[in-house]
This record gives C-alpha cells, sequence and structure tokens, in this order.
C-alpha cells in the first residue's frame, strides 16, 4: 500500500525552477557549497558536498539525474558511498528544501540554491 507524504514547507521549498537556469561553465568549489549548506542551516558533510556537486555538474551539462545516476557519477569517480547513503542525502536535501525531485524521478537544485551558488 503507497501512501502520501505530507508536504513540508520550507522557506527554500516550493519555488518554481526556471524553464532555463544553466549555472555557469565554471565549477562551483567546494567552500562555496559548505557556505551554501552553513546559510541553508545544514551542516557540512562529504557526502552532501559530493552529492551537490553532482547535480551540479548534471545541471552544467544539461542533464537530468535521477538517484542511480548520482550513486553511478560518485562510483566512477572512486568515491565510495553506498547507493543508500545517496538516497538518503537526497531524501534529507529534498526534505530541507535545497533539492527538489522531479515527477520523472530526477533531482535538481532549488532556484534559491543555485541563485546563491552563482553570486559572487
Amino acid at each position: 500500500m503507497h501512501h502520501a507524504r505530507p508536504q513540508t514547507t520550507h522557506p527554500v521549498a516550493r519555488q518554481q525552477r526556471p524553464a532555463t537556469a544553466p549555472l555557469g561553465a565554471a565549477p562551483v568549489g567546494n567552500e562555496r557549497i559548505k557556505d551554501m549548506l552553513k546559510h541553508f542551516g545544514l551542516r557540512t558533510s562529504l557526502i552532501r558536498l559530493k552529492v551537490i556537486d553532482t547535480l551540479l555538474q548534471a545541471e552544467r551539462e544539461a542533464h537530468s539525474i535521477g538517484m542511480r545516476g548520482v550513486h553511478g557519477r560518485l562510483a566512477s569517480q572512486d568515491v565510495p558511498l553506498s547507493f543508500l547513503s545517496v538516497r538518503e542525502v537526497l531524501k534529507r536535501l529534498c526534505q530541507e528544501g535545497l533539492v527538489s525531485m522531479n515527477d520523472d524521478k530526477t533531482y535538481c537544485l532549488e532556484a534559491a540554491v543555485r541563485e546563491y551558488l552563482q553570486r559572487p
């Protein structure tokens, strides 16, 4: 039996993602991602850094990416993270309103996160 999850309202959550909001071609450094996590009230962890960096990379390449895709990219970079760990981090980032899961089960960064990371 499938139960609907209650909707959570978070200050960042439920913003519409613009149709075209590509991040710049330059990679965002770990320090900037750490600052963003702190800004949104989350502690920094290696797995959060890696997952967010993977989502950023996919957006720069204009690719949508699901949980298996995130895990696969990390595995190809010799980042030893379990599928379960990746799933839990994506779930938490969604709960906190930093990431959205699309109808096709792919993930994207919320507009406020992208805007924060693009700031000079």
